[in-house]
């Protein structure tokens, strides 16, 4: 999401219109609508953010930030980027090794906490989370699976998804046309480990042996049975035992190439 698009939300999230915004920061509305459009060639200057910030009540901050990491040349702003996510990794293992010093019944509990904390806090706005690629995915038969031996949240390359804040989150590439036409080879897939899935959820399929997976539209049937269902009219559908499959990722995005 773009820092014009997380202005104009904002603003019509508080229910002002650009004249009401113009007056309170002392900016022309023509301006403040090519950014929220995001018709300028730079980011705003730091004194009409914190205006907006103040004015639009965001965290005191996130307006900056982001204007920042825009300004950032992009080779620049890749390094950082890798760097910050290789951080995260590194701040989640210390944490879980830390957990793992306390008792259980206190990791238990604190992790209860978080999850009741997760469902009553609504998420802040995000320029958007970096998401490893870490192979590809058939969408066809099953194929034989390689994560490339990264640590979990680690990669070669990423994606920005905006408004995604799972930290388990992982993108593919497709591979074959059985998820046709909503997919298409080449396309670039997140998924959320932290989603519940639905009947007819477009899902990342993990077996447990041999090690392949594939991706399907699922569908939970009687007997502990899986039907895994191509969009693609062409492909038949499976169905699978329960047992036989080590793991289901909903899709939350898609990147196409046009």
């Amino acid at each position: 999401m773009s820092l014009g698009q997380i202005i104009r939300n904002k603003r019509e999230e508080l229910n002002l219109t650009l004249d009401q915004v113009s007056n309170k920061v002392g900016y022309s509305k023509p301006y403040l609508s090519t950014i929220e459009t995001d018709k300028v060639k730079n980011p705003p200057g730091d004194d009409l953010l914190t205006r907006l910030e103040r004015v639009l009540k965001f965290e005191q901050g996130l307006l900056l930030h982001i204007a920042h990491m825009e300004r950032m040349p992009s080779d620049v702003r890749s390094i950082y980027e890798s760097q910050e996510a290789e951080n995260q990794k590194l701040r989640q293992l210390v944490q879980r090794l830390a957990q793992k010093k306390a008792k259980t019944s206190e990791v238990n509990a604190v992790l209860a906490k978080a999850k009741r904390q997760a469902k009553e806090d609504k998420p802040g706005v995000s320029a958007g989370r970096l998401v490893p690629i870490i192979n590809k995915v058939a969408a066809g038969y099953p194929a034989e699976f390689n994560d490339l031996d990264y640590p979990v949240g680690v990669a070669d390359d990423y994606v920005r998804c905006p408004d995604l804040h799972d930290p388990n989150a992982f993108a593919v590439r497709v591979v074959g046309d059985s998820m046709e036409p909503r997919f298409h080879e080449g396309d670039i897939v997140i998924f959320s480990p932290a989603l519940e899935v639905q009947n007819g959820d477009d899902c990342f399929v993990r077996f447990t042996m041999p090690h392949e997976t594939t991706f399907k539209r699922v569908f939970f049937e009687k007997e502990d049975k899986v039907r895994l269902q191509p969009r693609n009219e062409r492909y038949s559908p499976t169905v699978v035992e329960g047992d036989r499959i080590d793991g289901i990722y909903r899709a939350v995005s898609r990147y196409e190439r046009l």
